[in-house]
């Protein structure tokens, strides 16, 4: 779990974790260039990890017993596509950015890429007495450096039955801070067997129920200790909030259960790089920066999902496969009472 936390942290705060060093380069370039650059940087993360966090809401299409109680423990695997890993520079979308060798784009490493050789690029930064300056800075690559091309989640999940065909939901990961990373998830829902409402319930062969479930996370990486970038209270603060609706069809056997769904997922992150950040060139600029920017990103793709499930008594066992912009394998570990 601990791991879970910690790669799960890399990738919402990786343009702190990893590009901090060159926050003191971007910002003198000036805050437009580095907030796009920033946007396009981390928007495959973001983006990969809402749709991470919806995953296992449900395991089954038709509704347990009333008053039936489930608690469930969930591990997930988003596995990242190349598209996913590098974005596309072009010069004339920034003001104070060039490559070194003439060129008007370059593809460059997203959080969840790696480049390779590494690129650089000229910033042009205007000094007070010297007039335009120049430096030379490395972009910073992604988690494709450490060889990963995953993005795992995970959280505890329960549901009670209060009606026939009702089961109300809650997720928790709870608040819990890992060196200079604090992250915590919840989220709730309703799914509802609309086969439950029929006369012929019992004998219908086919669970038919819909979904709707609501997450959050919130996340903080704090770098003040750095010393890279002169400043205080130098931070990144991200929330990710997200509505799945679903649709979902299984069968009704007493052992195992085979289940699918059609879903919708709709959101949208946010991430402010907070506090004081001191721009210098030596011993003759400094410019002070308080709360550069924000860059917010809207989620929303469609995602179809095939699984199993297996009960024997008050123990069961889920396994799934979801097809969406990020493609995810999920199981589930189940004790119902």
């Amino acid at each position: 779990m601990r791991n879970i936390i910690l790669v799960t942290s890399a990738l919402l705060f990786i343009i702190s974790a990893k590009a901090q060093e060159n926050v003191n380069d971007l910002l003198a370039a000036g805050i437009n260039d580095a907030k796009r650059f920033t946007q396009n940087y981390i928007a495959p993360a973001s983006e990969g990890l809402a749709y991470g966090m919806n995953n296992g809401w449900f395991n089954n299409a038709k509704a347990p017993n009333r008053f039936n109680f489930e608690i469930s423990l969930i591990g997930n695997v988003g596995f990242i596509k190349d598209d996913k890993k590098s974005f596309q520079i072009n010069v004339s979308d920034y003001e104070n950015i060039r490559f070194a060798d003439g060129s008007s784009t370059k593809t460059v490493a997203t959080a969840l890429g790696h480049s390779d050789p590494e690129i650089s690029v000229i910033v042009t930064y205007d000094d007070p007495i010297f007039g335009n300056q120049e430096t030379t800075l490395e972009l910073p690559t992604g988690i494709g450096s450490e060889n990963l091309n995953i993005i795992p989640t995970g959280f505890l999940q329960a549901s009670f039955s209060p009606l026939k065909g009702t089961q109300l939901k809650g997720r928790f990961f709870p608040k819990i801070e890992t060196e200079d990373a604090k992250v915590g998830l919840y989220g709730f829902g309703i799914q509802q067997e609309f086969t439950s409402w029929l006369p012929a319930d019992k004998v219908f062969p086919v669970a038919i129920s819909g979904l709707v479930a609501y997450t959050h996370l919130d996340a903080s990486y704090d770098f003040t200790d750095s010393e890279l970038v002169d400043g205080a209270n130098q931070r990144v603060e991200t929330d990710v909030n997200t509505l799945l609706l679903e649709l979902i069809v299984g069968t009704k056997l007493k052992i195992i259960n085979f289940y699918g769904g059609l879903g919708y997922i709709t959101g949208k992150s946010k991430t402010d790089l907070l506090g004081t950040y001191v721009v210098t060139d030596g011993f003759l600029f400094s410019q002070e920066i308080e709360d550069p920017f924000s860059v917010e990103h809207d989620i929303s793709g469609i995602r179809g999902t095939i699984g199993a499930n297996l009960k024997l008594g008050f123990f069961g066992l889920n396994a799934d496969y979801t097809l969406a912009e990020f493609d995810s394998a999920t199981l589930g570990i189940n004790f119902s009472f």
